[in-house]
């Protein structure tokens, strides 16, 4: 191994065939962002779109996307994803970020419908509807604005997840080896055999992922009190 430790040069050290540490965690950054926040965002959209409309259509839309959801639900996403692998071979960063969203949506969909069937029973509703207003404009123009704040919500949630995916499929060596991302750092000092020898190389990566997620967990967190009018009330009792 041609590994080095951190030095001035390399503040991080240097990799088994000389490549700096430091450089593939800034990198490894911007694609744990881009992971994280795409995945997320396809999957909120996917599962906001389909709770209103489940919700809002109701008998048989709501019946046959609800049971979809429940058995996408059910489906553990690091193994079917890792499955998928094997049979295709190593996926490219944003087939990942496709099958995460397609995998982590159902439960968002379930929130948002029975935040849409609260909602559609409220007089304003029923007003749109007098007015004329046709089920798309209902849907998106006054059902949508009220449930984004818990869309956003769940975001933060699903940023977390979707990192921890990636960067355990880096790791067993299903992910994009064209991406230099934190998971992808580990498998290599694994791979070449410098887990306990080369702390320098193994440390970073693995205490970036755990404070990213950290960081959007607690964010969510945060906003889950700002817009839960009960955990508003339990703050301000204590």
């Amino acid at each position: 191994s041609y590994s080095t430790g951190p030095s001035w040069h390399h503040w991080l050290g240097t990799d088994f065939i000389g490549r700096d540490i430091l450089s593939q965690l800034l990198a490894g950054a911007r694609i744990a962002f881009m992971v994280g926040i795409s995945a997320a965002f396809m999957s909120i959209l996917f599962g906001t779109v389909i709770g209103m409309i489940a919700g809002y259509s109701g008998k048989i839309v709501d019946t046959l996307l609800m049971r979809l959801a429940d058995m996408i639900m059910v489906m553990p996403t690091l193994l079917v994803v890792l499955i998928l692998s094997s049979l295709f071979g190593q996926l490219n960063i944003w087939t990942i970020v496709l099958l995460i969203a397609l995998f982590r949506w159902p439960g968002v969909s379930r929130v948002i419908r029975a935040q849409t069937l609260s909602l559609k029973e409220r007089p304003f509703i029923d007003a749109a509807k007098v007015a004329g207003a046709s089920h798309f404009r209902i849907i998106f123009r006054h059902i949508m604005p009220n449930v984004l704040p818990l869309s956003l919500l769940y975001m933060t949630f699903r940023v977390t997840s979707a990192i921890i995916i990636e960067a355990a499929l880096a790791f067993l060596g299903f992910g994009d080896p064209s991406a230099v991302s934190w998971g992808m750092m580990l498998q290599w000092v694994w791979k070449t055999g410098n887990m306990f020898q080369a702390p320098y190389w193994l440390l970073p990566p693995g205490i970036c992922i755990s404070l990213i997620t950290l960081s959007f967990y607690m964010i969510g967190r945060a906003l889950e009190e700002v817009l839960d009018p009960r955990l508003r009330k339990e703050v301000a009792q204590e």
